[in-house]
């Protein structure tokens, strides 16, 4: 078996293992709501993308006894037929209709529920297609490619009376519900700085080149809004997260995550009034250009929000390394989980710990039932603004230009921030030489300090910055403006 082609057979598997594994979710979701049995109160619902998460969403909604999959939508026909198969076995031989494009899933109106787990490009236009068709969604983080994106997707929700759901299933946790309600009630005291961490080891994606797409693949469909190219890396699937015109890098993948927890923590239901990012792509030159190594600053004023990827060898930062950690006057909290942390004194003593896993698509499924936005654990509007801080970030690294340590450091004393900006900066640069990067060979890159109007969520005095809060789109897969939706 090819390197390539076992690649692809791990990926399978584990999908096909993680959709075996979402076979528990009823006993689950019999212990948070009533389902009814009866065939005249089932939701009917399309899962659109089905590859990779996709399968999750599958396991959730095939699990319960009150909703169906009607359809299974995904761009490649053969990961489409298989999964519509598995799902006839779940459903009792009811083998949902698998079609390639979205816009004839939403012609029917039997559908009531879209779950998406598309490529970060397609999660806005698909989720706002299905709200202007009069369908609840369910979709995947981040919401959106791009700040503008976000905003419209709460736009539609709110204009169509829609229930929308963000896949940030944290939210859903009671063990992490309690962590942020003891963080908030000054468990550690006053927390003024919280720490996401996305040390996640990636490797390689291969050399950029010019590459067939799978024949599989409507490779029209899969493009959607992003602009038409050619595929320039070798491993079509997953790989695309690290290439802008369709990802966000670990940001916008892991990280996601690990921003809302933060946000969440801090209590911030807005953006921040300042952004500062510092990276690069180090280690490789491979078809990827988002960075593996990222530091993103958030400024709220007397809070701080703080974000670091490290793609490399590296070692936990207090005990975590895909986790969040709240910084207070009398102690901190340690989250390295989706579902559980600790907190602890100033001297590192156990004061509590927390755990517990929930349903985030029950949750949803309540909200749906009741017609009631509210009810949602992580309305799209949660979603939209913890994805807007991966955006911002990115946009303020790739608005700057080579590592100038003088500047840099002037950069640094101008940015209003409650965490020690200047140790941040230093443990970074430490973890490059860790790492023997030559900065020479893959650059670092130190970002433009943006300032951000929390209450139209523009960028101010930037006009190459503001730019990337939207892109272009490709006719006719085009996200509708402000006041268009």
């Amino acid at each position: 078996m090819g390197i390539k082609n076992r690649r692809q057979f791990l990926e399978e598997s584990m999908l096909a293992a993680a959709t075996a594994a979402a076979a528990t979710t009823p006993a689950i979701v019999a212990a948070q709501d009533a389902q009814s049995k009866s065939p005249n109160e089932k939701l009917g619902v399309a899962v659109v993308g089905v590859r990779g998460r996709g399968g999750s969403h599958i396991g959730a909604f095939a699990g319960r006894q009150d909703t169906e999959i009607l359809y299974i939508c995904d761009a490649d026909r053969d990961v489409g037929g298989r999964r519509a198969e598995e799902v006839g076995k779940r459903q009792g031989g009811k083998v949902p209709v698998f079609e390639e494009d979205i816009r004839k899933v939403l012609e029917d109106d039997r559908v009531d529920i879209v779950s998406i787990a598309t490529p970060n490009h397609w999660h806005a236009l698909g989720a706002i297609w299905a709200i202007q068709a009069g369908k609840d969604v369910y979709v995947e983080k981040p919401v959106s490619h791009n700040v503008s994106e976000g905003a419209r997707i709460v736009e539609a929700a709110r204009k169509y009376n829609r229930i929308c759901q963000t896949g940030t299933q944290s939210r859903s946790n009671p063990g992490m519900q309690s962590l942020i309600d003891f963080v908030q009630s000054g468990g550690i005291g006053e927390v003024k700085v919280a720490r996401g961490l996305c040390y996640k080891r990636r490797k390689s994606i291969g050399e950029r080149g010019t590459y067939a797409p799978p024949k599989n693949v409507n490779y029209d469909l899969w493009l959607g809004p992003a602009p038409e190219k050619q595929v320039s890396r070798p491993q079509f699937h997953y790989d695309w997260h690290w290439q802008t015109d369709y990802g966000n890098g670990d940001l916008g993948n892991q990280g996601i995550h690990q921003m809302d927890i933060a946000r969440w923590g801090l209590n911030i239901d807005h953006l921040c009034v300042s952004t500062l990012s510092y990276g690069g792509r180090f280690g490789y030159v491979d078809a990827g250009n988002t960075a593996n190594t990222q530091v993103v600053s958030h400024g709220y004023g007397e809070k701080s929000l703080i974000f670091e990827v490290r793609g490399l060898e590296t070692s936990d930062y207090r005990g975590a390394k895909i986790g969040v950690i709240f910084e207070g006057t009398e102690g901190y909290a340690v989250c390295p989980s989706y579902h559980n942390g600790t907190a602890f004194d100033k001297d590192g003593n156990q004061i509590k710990s927390f755990s517990g896993g929930g349903d985030h698509f029950a949750n949803f499924v309540k909200a749906v039932r009741a017609r009631d936005h509210k009810l949602l654990n992580a309305d799209i509007r949660e979603g939209h603004l913890s994805s807007a801080l991966c955006h911002l970030g990115n946009i303020s690294l790739n608005c700057g230009g080579n590592l100038d340590i003088d500047k840099a450091k002037e950069a640094l004393d101008k940015h209003i921030s409650q965490d020690d900006v200047h140790d941040t900066f230093q443990r970074t640069l430490a973890h490059g030489k860790d790492n023997n990067v030559d900065y020479a060979v893959t650059p670092f890159s130190f970002g433009e300090l943006l300032e951000i109007n929390p209450e139209d969520e523009s960028i101010v005095g930037n006009e190459k910055a503001s730019q990337m809060l939207s892109r272009e789109y490709r006719k006719p897969f085009e996200v509708p403006a402000a006041g268009q939706v």
